[in-house]
């Protein structure tokens, strides 16, 4: 198995059933892999099978969509000792969740719901937090979310919000770029006045995805973060901005509906690596580079 605690500043996929072939057989040149958590919790079977074989020769992270971090109730104990003998299976150089709730009582949402931004939101996500740092025994990272709605009772920002989970919990960061963008569009927040405050000194990782452009009924755009298409060109020329802010950082391309052919998928990690490694004058020219 390669090195299990590290994810080099290179560009990643999320690894999917319909590239475990490809992925074998032609062994791309590409920075780690990265699955759903999920999706892997059963015992055994081709998924798991697959997987072992990928992760002998690849980096893995591992992302969580199913914690409930943002919940106003208990974390489900059993989904955290599923989660923790996965972890402890695969050995992913980094964990990461989201700030979402998408559970209620037994049932569970097939959708990552937004928080006010409280304080009582906030000692929930650091109860929850801290339960599952102790439990994994390692750091994890927090993902921003994309938004649709904000809370009237809410008393920070979302930057805000994320900055002060990270100082009082310890955890990191995944910035995912394209939520960013999501988020600031469909709210007429500054994506650079966002970016002022959060602590980007505790990014670890971060995701790029694609997003699909809608209105509201006041013929305002909206924007849905659908995994189901290319990065954007604002995301790219934003993403160019973050990397001359913190610098080379793991970079997930995200695409989970709609999957296109290997090649493309690999050619939008290529594009994102080729920003990575440009020195900072040439950055933006690899950004606007379609």
């Amino acid at each position: 198995m390669v090195n299990g605690t590290h994810i080099p500043s290179r560009a990643g996929v999320g690894l999917k059933p319909q590239h475990y072939e490809q992925v074998l057989d032609g062994r791309p040149d590409i920075g780690f892999f990265e699955v759903h958590a999920e999706n892997y919790m059963g015992n055994g079977g081709p998924p798991h099978r697959y997987l072992t074989q990928i992760r002998s020769r690849y980096p893995l992270s591992l992302h969580g969509v199913g914690l409930s971090i943002g919940a106003d109730r208990p974390l489900d104990p059993e989904h955290l000792r599923r989660l923790a003998r996965l972890i402890e299976r695969y050995e992913p150089g980094l964990f990461s969740e989201h700030l979402a709730w998408s559970t209620h009582g037994r049932v569970f949402y097939n959708d990552l719901l937004p928080v006010p931004y409280t304080q009582e939101t906030l000692q929930c996500v650091l109860d929850h937090i801290d339960q599952v740092q102790e439990a994994l025994g390692r750091v994890m990272l927090l993902e921003n979310p994309s938004t649709y709605l904000i809370f009237q009772g809410s008393s920070f920002s979302e930057a805000q919000f994320l900055a002060e989970v990270v100082r009082r919990s310890g955890c990191q960061l995944l910035l995912d770029v394209n939520n960013l963008h999501v988020a600031c569009t469909n709210h007429s927040w500054d994506p650079h006045r966002y970016l002022q405050e959060l602590p980007l000194d505790r990014v670890r990782q971060i995701h790029l995805a694609g997003h699909a452009q809608d209105s509201d009924e006041h013929g305002r755009a909206l924007l849905i973060d659908s995994h189901d298409r290319p990065v954007a060109q604002a995301v790219w020329e934003l993403y160019a901005t973050v990397i001359d802010r913190i610098g080379p950082t793991p970079t997930l391309i995200e695409w989970d509906a709609q999957l296109p052919a290997w090649s493309q998928l690999f050619s939008e990690a290529k594009r994102a690596e080729d920003i990575l490694g440009a020195p900072p004058q040439r950055r933006h020219r690899y950004a606007a580079a379609g």
